[in-house]
């Protein structure tokens, strides 16, 4: 088995223990220049060096994961991507010794570019315009969405809390918004009422604390009203709950704490409408059939969809899926990924995944193999998802709805419905972003490549290629 090279994660362990490299060394039952090799990366870390520094350290082995450090490389290779740095001519292998030499220096690096990119006042599409699923673009946001990825998009307790309402509304399949309507009359003395657009002044929830009156926008269909019930009820029953663990992700600033429990009473509500246990097993049972999901537990294909990327229960997983909320123009909104399949941070996906294909066919599910530069093979299913603010009246414009995506590894494909009938030669050859893609042929580039070669290529006056720096305008 191949040895972990974390030689920075462990000297980082030993000077935050206070201790000398003779002194870890005896904990760790290895000689002392043994150790300095390991931290210099010249040696790597055995399966029974990384189970002896988490019995002997208290180390949580998640953070010790391969995968962090891909994750690290992918996030470095996005900012330097950046036309900034255009002239500095870094190569990849530039950005892998910083990450093993200081992954704390890494996420610096990654938390100034983010702040200096919030402080130009950067945003998205869907930022500046008025739909309710707008997200800020910035360090919070980021901050919070790495808090998300870093659980896995489990919580636990967050899950425990939603089946012990369950069991004490008494609710029942086919009867849930009754059934949480009828608990926040009967057990928190809430009135719901569904109320005209205008009456909440562009918001589609509103509780009155003093007439204990819960308000939901005529504007949502019935599965964000019930969503947006169970969200209620989160506030109100789990708040202590919500705030404790919003505490113990240590974010660091105001904003990101209160997008935190956001994300957290969100996550309740959803573990509500779609259980943990009858989902998954519905889910295996459909073959992970999204539109079949929808009508079993009356709930939306974007909350069919976020669901299925959030069983990750250790000892109970699903089939491990990714999540992305896309707007038309390609920047990332929401998302939950796996390693393999790290979305950029702050640029547009590769035009070659199926979010253009899904907003020509509003409404439909598009499946589409992809098959990354590295070899790696992904199953993608997209859909357009609508918010409620697209159906306010007097809207100023029509609003684009924005695309869901759910992916797996190919290997999955036969547990999936949507695969059916989909062969191998329909694979589509993708990158994550142009950017960081490294296929210089590719007719579908929208921006040159920053780690590889396209600067050579242009300067050859002799040769034109694919791509729209190589054409007049027409």
């Amino acid at each position: 088995m191949a040895q972990l090279r974390l030689g920075a994660r462990v000297r980082r362990l030993r000077q935050d223990q206070k201790l000398t490299q003779v002194q870890m060394a005896e904990r760790l039952g290895i000689s002392p220049s043994y150790l300095n090799l390991i931290e210099h990366n010249q040696r790597g870390l055995s399966v029974t060096l990384l189970l002896r520094l988490a019995e002997r350290f208290g180390v949580d082995l998640a953070g010790f994961r391969a995968e962090d450090e891909g994750r690290a490389l992918t996030d470095l290779m996005e900012v330097f991507s950046d036309p900034l740095f255009d002239g500095h001519e870094l190569k990849t292998a530039d950005l892998q010794e910083a990450i093993q030499a200081s992954p704390a220096v890494a996420r610096a690096i990654l938390t100034l570019y983010q702040a200096w990119r919030g402080g130009r006042g950067t945003t998205t599409a869907a930022s500046a315009s008025d739909s309710d699923d707008a997200v800020p673009v910035g360090m919070p946001w980021e901050e919070v969405a790495d808090f998300h990825q870093s659980r896995d998009g489990h919580f636990a307790q967050i899950e425990q809390a939603a089946q012990a309402l369950w069991k004490d509304a008494n609710l029942t399949p086919g009867r849930l918004a009754q059934g949480l309507e009828g608990y926040l009359g009967s057990r928190l003395a809430v009135d719901v009422a569904i109320v005209p657009d205008e009456a909440l002044s562009g918001a589609l929830r509103r509780f009155d604390q003093n007439t204990r009156r819960l308000m939901l926008s005529e504007l949502l269909s019935p599965a964000s009203r019930t969503f947006q019930m169970a969200v209620q009820i989160g506030w109100l029953t789990q708040r202590t709950l919500i705030e404790r663990l919003a505490a113990g992700s240590k974010l660091t600033t105001g904003d990101a704490d209160a997008l935190a429990r956001r994300l957290l009473v969100n996550a309740f509500a959803g573990a509500v409408m779609l259980p943990y246990d009858a989902f998954a097993e519905a889910a295996r049972a459909l073959r992970h059939d999204l539109v079949a999901l929808q009508r079993r537990f009356g709930a939306s294909f974007e909350q069919v969809a976020h669901r299925l990327a959030t069983l990750r229960r250790p000892g109970q997983p699903g089939v491990p899926f990714f999540f992305l909320k896309v707007d038309a123009a390609g920047a990332v909104l929401k998302r939950l990924t796996l390693p393999g399949f790290t979305p950029p941070r702050f640029g547009q996906l590769c035009p070659r995944l199926p979010v253009a294909d899904a907003l020509a066919r509003p409404g439909r599910i598009v499946t589409t193999p992809v098959r990354l530069p590295d070899g790696t093979g992904f199953i993608l299913l997209a859909r357009t998802v609508e918010s409620a603010a697209a159906a306010r009246r007097g809207a100023a414009r029509a609003l684009v709805p924005a695309v869901v995506v759910i992916g797996c590894g190919a290997s999955h494909a036969s547990e999936i419905a949507h695969c059916d009938g989909i062969g191998a030669d329909q694979t589509v050859a993708a990158g994550i972003s142009c950017r960081l893609c490294p296929r210089a042929d590719c007719a579908d580039r929208a921006l040159p490549m920053q780690f590889g070669e396209t600067s050579a290529a242009l300067a050859d006056e002799h040769r034109s290629g694919p791509g729209p720096w190589w054409t007049p305008a027409a």
